[in-house]
């Protein structure tokens, strides 16, 4: 991650983490976010962060599964000295009377405070404003809505991002695996490593590996014809069509194919289909002990030497320097 208001040197210093939850928050998404910096706490035997609740209007708040969270203090005293704050909401993010909550967001954004939205946290960063110019990401459902209220976001579809001095994730487990990136960056990966081996997990997934988005929600109000021609690549990985292959499956010429994919996509149809085949070579290369001449002939490439080129070519490094 690059050297970022979040990347800060004093490593040995407790950072004060405000966390801002609205009601209806999703229990799941705010334990994910929290969790990592409380074992964190706990393995590196010294507070790294601490935690100091806030509800919008002071008081408790009672999550989408009706469980209230303890009493809080208002919003309004968040202090600006904090370091970094943690928004959870429910998402979508209801109507609300906000003009406190948005204008306490501005007023920390603009003193270098850390924002981080969790599931609808990242609607309520956007309507405050603290968004626009950055990278962000939200929970898939949300996004043709997102895009259509807050066309100043750069909108993207990873698991998380993090932009500078904000984050966002797609909700749910994915807040872990954002808050796991950040202890990393702020106390080293051994440690992060350690977290994650508490909670049992494989791996810490990467920033830029998409939410697993339903097709149909992809491609939003694209013809059928496109949506089809997508799930034919998807399904035609190891052994890939041809754009001829795939017009002639589909009943239309491949000039039709080649227009649609221009028009909804901005690709042609080889070009997007090598991007779905490289995509799925990273996931492999990330997540199994497979050789990567045997990812090659997985993905559709015709010798290890045409994969180690493509897959330089498209991600600036080689499947080995990938897994090193």
């Amino acid at each position: 991650m690059p050297d970022t208001p979040t990347a800060t040197t004093r490593l040995a210093a407790t950072r004060w983490v405000g966390v801002l939850t609205l009601p209806g928050f999703s229990l799941l998404a705010q334990a994910c976010a929290l969790e990592p910096l409380i074992v964190a706490n706990q393995l590196a035997g010294r507070r790294l962060y601490r935690l100091q609740a806030f509800t919008p209007e002071g008081g408790e708040v009672a999550s989408m599964a009706d469980i209230s969270q303890a009493a809080s203090p208002p919003f309004e005293r968040a202090s600006l000295e904090l370091d970094m704050l943690v928004v959870c909401a429910p998402s979508p993010l209801p109507p609300m009377h906000e003009s406190t909550v948005t204008g306490r967001l501005r007023q920390l954004g603009r003193s270098g405070v850390v924002l981080i939205g969790v599931g609808g946290g990242t609607e309520l960063l956007a309507r405050a404003g603290v968004l626009d110019g950055f990278r962000a990401t939200l929970p898939w459902q949300r996004f043709a809505a997102f895009t259509r209220d807050f066309p100043r976001v750069r909108l993207t579809q990873q698991l998380f991002e993090i932009d500078r001095d904000r984050l966002t994730c797609g909700g749910g487990t994915a807040a872990m695996d954002m808050m796991m990136t950040l202890v990393a960056t702020h106390h080293g990966s051994e440690l992060a490593e350690r977290v994650s081996e508490h909670f049992v997990l494989e791996r810490v997934r990467m920033a830029d590996e998409p939410q697993q988005v339903p097709l149909r929600a992809r491609l939003g109000h694209a013809p059928a014809p496109l949506v089809d021609a997508v799930m034919l690549m998807e399904a035609n990985i190891e052994e890939p069509l041809t754009t001829h292959e795939l017009a002639e499956h589909l009943g239309i010429s491949r000039r039709q194919l080649e227009r649609l994919f221009k028009k909804y996509l901005q690709a042609v149809p080889g070009r997007y289909y090598l991007d779905l085949r490289l995509k799925e070579a990273r996931r492999l290369l990330r997540g199994s002990d497979l050789p990567a001449g045997e990812i090659a002939m997985k993905t559709g490439f015709s010798s290890p030497a045409h994969f180690s080129t493509a897959y330089r070519n498209h991600f600036g490094v080689t499947p080995r320097e990938e897994r090193l």
